[in-house]
């Protein structure tokens, strides 16, 4: 689902634009109808994904660099793999594979955090957390409850990570995006269509390491 503006205007074609924010703006002639526009929007998806990823600030990991993780800002320095009072420490060499290991670790942490926590509350079960390095999905769900994650998560703030962790859960009822499963998620979480829609800023991610 892609989140856009339409602004209306005299004019002749359809366009797009996608803003320094990632505003996705779509102007269109007066007599155009919200269909058309949809439809519009759906055929440059791919497009607009790229346009938003060159738009975001993609993290640099050298000493002294800030580095949005798990929910915090922590300054990169040189040590062994770890996070210590807002410090991010890597080594000095191999530091990439070190940060991807880390990652990976606290991945698995946080989200079965998130899934023993919400399947507590509301009933739900799943029968393995499997993290790995997929680039072209937050998560997923197989027809046997084993719910996976990328360790690119990592770079999301707390609330996305408790919104792919409800969206996956909900994968254990419903294995499609149907009005039912939808409905699933706004149980757990009403304003799920906000958080949702946060994760398009964050599709630098996907191509991060």
């Amino acid at each position: 689902m892609i989140e856009y503006e339409v602004v209306r205007c005299k004019r002749k074609t359809l366009t797009l634009s996608v803003g320094r924010e990632g505003n996705v703006i779509v102007r269109a002639p007066f007599g155009v109808n919200d269909v058309t526009i949809s439809e519009f929007v759906l055929r440059h998806a791919s497009w607009i994904a790229k346009q938003l990823t060159l738009r975001s600030p993609r993290p640099k990991f050298g000493d002294g660099e800030e580095v949005e993780l798990m929910g915090q800002t922590l300054t990169v320095r040189t040590g062994r793999a770890a996070i210590r009072g807002g410090i991010l420490y890597l080594p000095e060499t191999e530091r990439e594979g070190a940060l991807i290991g880390l990652m990976r670790n606290l991945t698995r942490a946080r989200m079965k955090k998130y899934l023993d926590g919400i399947c507590t509350v509301h009933g739900f079960s799943y029968s393995r957390l499997t993290v790995t390095g997929a680039r072209g999905r937050w998560g997923s769900c197989n027809s046997k409850k084993g719910i996976s994650f990328t360790f690119r998560t990592a770079f999301l703030p707390d609330p996305l990570a408790e919104y792919l962790a409800v969206h996956e859960l909900c994968h254990t009822v419903h294995m499609d995006h149907s009005d039912a499963f939808w409905k699933e998620v706004g149980k757990v979480l009403p304003d799920y269509a906000t958080r949702r829609a946060r994760l398009k800023y964050y599709l630098w991610a996907m191509d991060c390491l």
